[in-house]
This record gives structure tokens, sequence and C-alpha cells, in this order.
């Protein structure tokens, strides 16, 4: 069954709600993990929403933002790219210690606080 444009929202929502309770509970890799995912899924959302297509199945977060033809602020690209660049590594990590010692409480807010902002955004282009 295919995902209404809404469904992706409802659950990017979540997920980012997640990433929150991760960050409480200093489950720091989860938390960052579980912004690519909100991230993504809002994305996904648009693309069905303006290509009227079911998404495809990837991960890549600036190539969903080319396809579905955005043009985010500085700020939200960066807030993006970043989240494209940590996805493979806090989703298998090669060292989990060392994972572990990059994110810290203040760089995961700052990352779930972006994703916030990313989301937000993402909302208002429905």
């Amino acid at each position: 069954m295919t995902k209404i444009p809404e469904e992706w929202f409802k659950q990017a929502a979540y997920d980012l709600k997640t990433a929150e309770i991760m960050l409480e509970n200093r489950r720091f890799i989860y938390a960052v993990f579980m912004c690519h995912l909100t991230i993504e899924k809002a994305l996904k959302g648009l693309y069905q929403f303006r290509l009227n297509e079911v998404p495809p199945k990837v991960h890549n977060l600036i190539y969903l933002v080319e396809k579905v033809g955005l043009s985010p602020s500085e700020k939200l690209y960066d807030a993006i790219f970043e989240l494209n660049r940590v996805s493979i590594p806090t989703r298998y990590p090669d060292d989990l210690t060392r994972m572990k010692s990059d994110y810290t409480k203040k760089n995961t807010s700052e990352i779930v606080s972006s994703s916030k902002e990313v989301l937000k955004w993402l909302k208002n282009q429905l």
C-alpha cells in the first residue's frame, strides 16, 4: 500500500519525537539517526506530493532535495547535508566507542534543533 504525503509527515514527526527522547536519554547516535529518518520521510512525503509518484527507496537526502526541486536556505541546506553525511556512520558504526565520543549532548542537541527547523520548512513546502 502506498503512503499518502500526510502519512509520511506524521511518521516524520513521530521520528523527531523519538530523536528528542533519545537525546534526553543520552542515546546520541540514535538521536542523530532518527533526525536523518525524520527528514528522509518528510522529503519522501514532498516527493509524493509534488511528483505524484511513489518515492524511491533511497536514503540520500540531497538526491531527494534535488528531485523534489527544493531550494532551502544555506543554513537549512547545511543541516540537510550534515544529516546526509552522518547517515551511514550512525546507522552502521565501525567503532561504537569512537562514535559515542563524536556525538555529545551539545552537538546532538544542535542536530535535533536544526532538524526541527528543516522539518518545519519542509511542511511549509506542501
